[in-house]
């Protein structure tokens, strides 16, 4: 026997139970409005049970508020329920004749043995249509996470198959999500969390119980029932991991969650020793500002409303982050603050003695030596906490005995009693004492590794283009002498020899004749490799603001066209030529090309920057980064990392690298954890995607012995021989004896593409042509033989003419199979007669076996007698095909005899005037042979009206679940059969087979 998704369901409830704690109901057996998702048993007596010195007026009108919500979108009124959830519910209301106001709390998060905590699995609810979720958990009768299960011994669903039954619930039952904290889909193998805002791509596991990030590269479902629904950790993610960040709900991820955590309890002890928090390394990209913000939300309860300054070293550094505390305003319960100057940041310091959140940049802390505060509840928020210039000593400049202060000094003197902690998304160097000295140890650790295993991150991958632009040997030298500079700390007299330095090689880097084969070859590479990548965003950085105006010209030059594609994003100065202008625009300029590159949508593709954007900015679909600017350390690490967010089916981001970086890039992973040096030490694609496409390509080459696809990659063929060579290859496949084979080519054909994504540079134009044709039959087969979405033809060509542009520019329409570009339908006679003449006979089984498969299914929903009949004959034909006693040509005769019959079944019901309803009961009727010789058929079908019509006025969702129920259905439709004296005697099986017939109805109605 199968474990189904039954037993799975089984077997969570069985967790929850028997692990947890939780309490159980069968949703059937709970006596309910079925309109209500609320568990109305539960809530009630809760709110009393939780608001025991309010009035029963204080709690009727709290569940009068729960009940009804004001018109709104489902985020509009899930995030009022949330801040329900989280800070209770504001009433007013009437007490022994005088009108009080209060908060009703409808969780007890002090009290966690207060409240109710039940799980229920097919907890029925009806608004657009019958809907019933497989598992409901509930806390105080609130439906606060619905879990999308799927079986786990199916092989055609998966937990994605469960992210869009969670949508499709969204959209015929949105009332369950206004109460909606977040939702789970699981198979058992995969078991994810996210909520309604999210894709599925930012559905996270919950990997660890215990905070621990060992052995954590695959999940259990039952670490992540146990890690997420403890009752105590429940509550706390309810409460404080949850927010909402403009039209964004996020849900913190484990590491996120635990690290917070560990911060907490680091600043406390700090406020009690040294001062010292820590730090709090996350990699890049893994959602360091939104733990910031769970960070200073529970700050505010666990330190009773501290002062919270956020510390950056640049305004536009300052400027994102504050934008993304200012989204999540409501979630923080106060208002962040920009310090315009130092005298800004002493007033709103001097005027406070506890709250506010208050963002300023370090350079404020160098104006002045005056105190700001001696106040003990203030805490320091660094961002980027790895800095050089968070010294700490005093240093004289040995030719003009100037003493330089560090920068932490000066911060530390003006808030003498404040405690510090340094947030960082690169490691600290080794070499960097200081950083320690101000903020102490790590508190918390997710590397690189940890973060693409999670799925929080992708893989960046590096290209060296530097021979392209032909560079003697005293340039590269000089680039060498630029990374010394930057490797340095950054003391006084280095940054003036840098200033030195940055003259000296703009003019090496900013040549005419080196600028113009460095633009020659952006385009070239981008137009051939990355234009057809996700959405086509790229970025290229410059060495400085000069070569950046100069690159964006030269490129305007070459492509007259790209106004719209290309442009410039960088600090403005008051000595800028005026022609920078118009192009560098204002601030509001500035802000309006970061909403165009962040949408994805928007033709402007090509981002030309110098130091703005290559931190804490995130553009998801980023796939590719042109670097024409020496860097290393974290600045590296920091501007590389704009390319690892994940995006839907991104491989990972790639770096190309035009001045040499790549010294740089291993020396800066010198100071990452073991397993990151070991992963991402090299990601040069020569040394790692590069050797993994040719493995693919000859794995691929293999399971295609025998067959020649040769006049694929002849550079005379036609699109219409193209076309056919990869039809032929499909049908190669789906040979009766290559079963195996066929699913083995998928997967590793599908491994081919990905690497082939990030080398595509690399390849030879033969290796391009024979991955294209790989990639063809691979996208046939996936969508002809598997059985996720119905066949369309218009899509299959769109997708392989697309691939084909891609991969080998061929222009023009590819058709495989002529010109019906409507998509496949199994009732067109033009279709059918088309399959007739196909010379690849495997293809067209293929073919005709999903699509009839596809219309048995459908009637296995909805018609019994034809669900029955034709499962039967499609069976026997594949049986016999599959055991030899039918050849191709045989079985495709047997198939097209099968689809006319379902064409004229179809037909049928419109004949005798009935909906595709009124004739599945029609068929039951007179599905014994002998049945119209006693009725005229007008009789049967009148019948099969009234039947029809009876049932869809007297439905009741009881008749899915409950056997009363539907006992009391069998016999209303018995008594209207006795109405019609129906059937005749010695005909007794013909009524099971109508209540067969209604039984089905009602389960799928």
């Amino acid at each position: 026997m199968a474990f189904a998704e039954d037993n799975y369901e089984k077997a969570i409830i069985q967790l929850f139970q028997d692990e947890l704690g939780y309490s159980y109901q069968y949703g059937p057996d709970v006596a309910r409005d079925y309109t209500e998702p609320l568990y109305l048993d539960e809530l009630e007596p809760a709110l009393t049970r939780i608001n025991p010195l309010l009035p029963e007026g204080a709690i009727q009108e709290a569940l009068n508020k729960l009940k009804h919500f004001e018109n709104g979108s489902i985020l509009q009124k899930n995030e009022v329920f949330m801040n329900y959830l989280q800070n209770g519910i504001e009433v007013s209301y009437f007490h022994d004749g005088e009108h009080l106001a209060g908060i009703v709390k409808i969780v007890d998060f002090e009290n966690i043995e207060n409240n109710s905590f039940t799980v229920i699995n097919q907890w029925t609810i009806i608004e657009y249509s019958n809907k019933r979720p497989d598992v409901i958990v509930f806390v105080n009768g609130l439906p606060v996470v619905v879990f999308e299960l799927k079986s786990p011994s199916r092989e055609e669903t998966d937990a994605s198959d469960a992210f869009l039954q969670l949508r499709t619930y969204q959209k015929e039952i949105p009332s369950l999500f206004t109460y909606n904290a977040f939702c789970v889909m699981s198979d058992l193998a995969t078991s994810k969390a996210g909520t309604i805002t999210a894709g599925e791509d930012r559905f996270m596991e919950w990997k660890t119980i215990d905070g621990s990030y060992e052995n954590t590269q695959y999940a259990t479902f039952d670490t992540f029932i146990e890690g997420m629904f403890d009752k105590k950790r429940f509550l706390d993610i309810l409460q404080n991991f949850i927010c909402f960040s403009n039209d964004a709900k996020i849900l913190a991820a484990y590491h996120q969650y635990f690290a917070v955590r560990k911060a907490i309890n680091s600043t406390k002890k700090a406020i009690e020793t040294d001062g010292r928090g820590g730090v709090f390394w996350h990699t890049q990209g893994s959602g360091k500002s939104l733990s910031m913000v769970f960070y200073t939300h529970l700050l505010q309860q666990a330190l009773n409303s501290p002062t919270i300054v956020v510390l950056t070293d640049r305004n536009d550094l300052d400027d994102q982050l504050f934008g993304q505390f200012a989204k999540c305003e409501k979630f923080l319960r106060q208002t962040p603050i920009q310090a315009s100057d130092r005298a800004n940041l002493k007033e709103l310091l001097d005027g406070r003695e506890a709250n506010g959140i208050i963002f300023t940049t370090m350079q404020k802390f160098e104006e002045s030596d005056e105190p700001l505060s001696e106040r003990r509840n203030i805490i320091v928020m660094a961002d980027e906490a790895h800095r050089g210039q968070y010294g700490l000593e005093e240093k004289v400049d040995a030719t003009t005995g100037q003493v330089k202060i560090g920068t932490a000094r000066k911060i530390r003197d003006s808030l003498p009693n404040a405690t510090y902690i340094g947030f960082t998304g690169t490691p600290i160097s080794n070499k960097d004492k200081s950083t320690t000295e101000v903020f102490g140890n790590y508190i918390d650790v997710y590397d690189m590794t940890q973060a693409v295993e999670d799925g929080a991150t992708r893989p960046v991958y590096y290209e060296s283009r530097v021979i392209h632009l032909k560079l003697d040997e005293s340039v590269l030298e000089a680039i060498d002498n630029e990374y010394m500079v930057m490797e340095e700390t950054a003391e006084y007299h280095v940054i003036e020899r840098s200033k030195k330095e940055l003259g000296r090689m703009d003019s090496i880097l900013g040549a005419e004749q080196t600028l113009n084969a460095l633009v020659d070859d952006i385009i070239d590479h981008y137009e051939n490799n990355r234009a057809q990548e996700l959405t086509g965003k790229a970025m290229i950085v410059a060495y400085s603001r000069p070569i950046a105006m100069k690159i964006y010209h030269k490129i305007l030059e070459k492509r007259s066209n790209w106004t719209e594609k290309v442009g410039v994003v960088m600090t403005s100065g008051n000595n800028d030529p005026e022609e920078w202008h118009d192009i560098i625009g204002n601030k509001s300029h500035k802000d309006e090309m970061a909403k165009k590159f962040k949408n994805d949508d928007d033709p402007f593709k090509l981002a030309i920057v110098v130091d703005m954007w290559l931190t804490g900015f995130d553009v998801p679909s980023l796939a590719t980064m042109y670097v024409y600017k020496p860097m290393s350390g974290h600045n590296l690490m920091q501007a590389i990392a704009r390319v690892n967010r994940v995006y839907k089916d991104k491989e990972g981001g790639l770096v190309v690298d035009y001045v040499g970086i790549a010294s740089a890039l291993k020396q800066a992973m010198n100071d990452y954890t073991k397993r990151d040096k070991g992963n991402f030490g090299d990601p040069n694609i020569a040394e790692t995607a590069l050797p993994k496409f040719i493995e693919k390509l000859e794995v691929c080459r293999d399971m295609f012995h025998g067959f020649d696809y040769s006049k694929f990659m002849d550079d005379s063929a036609t699109d219409l021989t193209r076309a056919k060579t990869i039809s032929r290859g499909v049908n190669f496949l789906s040979a009766v004896n290559k079963e195996k084979d066929k699913e083995e080519y998928i997967k590793q054909a599908l491994l081919l593409r990905q690497a082939l994504s990030l080398c595509r540079s690399l390849l030879t134009p033969e290796q391009r042509f024979e991955a294209a044709f790989f990639e063809a039959v691979r996208t046939l087969l996936t969508r002809i033989t598997g059985d996720r979405k119905p066949l369309s033809l218009k899509e299959i060509n769109q997708r392989i003419n697309e691939l084909l542009k891609s991969s080998i520019k061929s222009e023009g329409v590819i058709n495989l199979f002529s010109d019906i570009d409507t998509g496949f339908s199994l009732f067109d006679p033009k279709f059918l007669d088309e399959i007739s003449k196909m010379k690849e006979k495997n293809l067209a089984v293929e073919l005709l076996k999903k699509l009839i498969a596809e219309q048995v299914s459908l009637y296995k929903r909805t018609n019994l007698v034809k669900s029955e009949k034709f499962s039967d004959m499609l069976s026997r034909a594949m049986k016999a095909y599959l055991n030899g006693m039918l050849s191709n040509e045989e079985v495709i005769q047997e198939l097209m005899k099968m689809a006319k019959d379902m064409a004229n079944a179809s037909q049928e019901g419109n004949d005798l005037g009935l909906t595709t309803e009124e004739l599945a009961f029609y068929d039951a009727i007179t599905k014994p042979e002998a049945i119209k010789d006693f009725y005229e058929n007008d009789e049967l079908v009148s019948l099969a009206h009234e039947l029809t019509d009876l049932l869809r006025k007297s439905r009741t969702v009881d008749w899915q679940k409950k056997e009363s129920a539907r006992a009391g259905m069998r016999r209303m439709v018995k008594r209207l059969l006795k109405k019609y004296k129906y059937p005749p005697e010695g005909m007794d099986d013909a009524v099971a087979t109508v209540i067969g017939q209604c039984e089905m109805w009602v389960d799928n109605s």
